[in-house]
């Protein structure tokens, strides 16, 4: 049976996890290509770490050069799990000018560079798949440039990181402080030690931009999507959450309507029968609109060593196969359409606003003027007392849809009112209209 080289930059948890799926499952990968797909070089930082998995290389397999994995001319097709950004560009570029063919799992590299990379793989002639670049082991970037090929999405949102799900569920489910929580998700393993990019959104805005540039076939840059993250979400902001009938989750929306796209990450309220609702702990989810299809959704793990390798696997098949069938850099093609983001006046919601005003006289009646004047309606209103702050009332609005220009407008008019002495929280809500 003909032998297939693989290389491989970089070998921690997932690049592990490859090694292991390349040998257990060597008989269905055979049946899948026709061909014996084995790894024969792995670029590592230092060949005495040990290393634990369930498949150990050999010490030939290891290789502390890059040109033995670059410069092989056996190898063609190069797997990047490295995680860095502009050591692996450099890497990448180099593999694809030599006409080998990529897969990587680097979510921040393909969000900031996917564009000029995914060019110069369709000038070589050769493959570049990022399958596991998004939601892990879920296959929603194959389901949209396969799967949902023949269809125009229009939306897509989703929980795309699980560690800020997983700090969210246990948050509301056992009523826990934030700091607490994100502690429990660090010793779990469920989050980094820094994990600023997680909490602060950063991580699912390079998703967000990922899933547009391929959703909308649109060269969508990570500066185009607002983000936000979960750091300042209260346990006070998801019992309101409960009492109302809706589920608070970091998502990640890419939208499109008129040739006109929003993209975001910011905390949602979402309708607890909404199906994104349900998803906890540390799983993903994310949901399409299509115009024919309707809607659909694609539900995982998101991350782990052997869910993000099925995804990057999986990749390396389809880039096997092109390569036997002679058709290697053929999916790739320049973008269909010009890039126009929404401006705030076409950006539609409903919001949910938590106030601590002055429980005086005229104080409803100021409020409900600076609303008036914008011409915005409340779908409700709830007022409390606050325990323990003399003449303070506390007072939950979810507005009927607005535009986001004039929901900007109403924050600006109400921080300026005496009778409002802070804005606790503001999110917005998804569903209805």
């Amino acid at each position: 049976m003909e032998k297939i080289a693989v290389g491989m930059l970089g070998f921690g948890t997932v690049g592990a996890g490859v090694a292991q799926l390349l040998e257990e499952h060597k008989q269905e990968l055979q049946h899948q290509v026709g061909a014996d797909v084995f790894l024969k070089k792995a670029l590592v930082r230092d060949l005495e770490k040990p290393r634990t998995g369930q498949v150990s290389l050999r010490e030939d397999q290891l290789t502390l050069e890059a040109d033995d994995v670059l410069g092989d001319p056996e190898i063609h097709t190069v797997i990047e799990v490295m995680g860095s950004v502009d050591q692996a560009r450099k890497y990448i570029t180099q593999a694809l000018q030599q006409g080998k063919s990529v897969v990587t799992a680097n979510k921040d590299l393909m969000a900031l560079h996917g564009a000029e990379l995914l060019k110069i793989a369709a000038d070589n002639h050769c493959d570049l798949f990022y399958e596991a670049s998004v939601a892990g082991g879920i296959p929603v970037l194959r389901g949209l440039t396969e799967g949902l090929a023949s269809d125009r999405i229009t939306k897509m949102m989703g929980i795309v990181n699980g560690t800020t799900n997983y700090v969210l569920t246990k948050m509301s489910q056992d009523d826990r402080p934030y700091q607490e929580v994100l502690l429990e998700a660090q010793e779990l393993g469920f989050a980094e030690s820094d994990p600023t990019a997680d909490v602060e959104g950063l991580d699912a805005a390079r998703k967000v931009a990922i899933l547009a540039n391929l959703g909308f076939s649109m060269n969508v840059e990570l500066s185009d999507v607002t983000v936000e993250g979960i750091t300042s979400i209260t346990t006070d902001d998801l019992a309101y959450c409960r009492q109302m009938g809706y589920t608070l989750k970091l998502i990640g929306l890419a939208e499109r309507k008129n040739g006109k796209v929003e993209l975001a990450v910011q905390p949602m309220m979402l309708p607890n029968d909404h199906p994104l609702s349900s998803v906890q702990n540390e799983y993903n989810a994310v949901y399409i609109y299509g115009e024919a299809v309707g809607e659909t959704m694609f539900y995982g793990p998101g991350a782990g060593a052997l869910p993000t390798a099925t995804a990057v696997v999986s990749d390396l098949v389809t880039s096997v196969r092109n390569m036997r069938l002679g058709v290697s850099g053929q999916h790739v093609g320049e973008p269909l359409n010009e890039k126009h983001i929404k401006p705030d006046n076409e950006v539609f919601s409903k919001y949910f606003l938590r106030l601590h005003v002055k429980d005086a006289t005229g104080t409803f009646a100021a409020l409900t003027s600076i609303f008036a004047e914008e011409d915005v309606s409340f779908e409700r209103l709830v007022q409390w007392p606050v325990e323990g702050m003399v003449n303070t009332a506390e007072i939950v609005i979810i507005t009927h849809t607005t535009s986001l220009d004039v929901y900007k407008r109403l924050q600006t008019a109400l921080n300026s009112l005496d009778v409002v002495i802070d804005i606790k929280s503001s999110y917005r809500v998804e569903g209805g209209s």
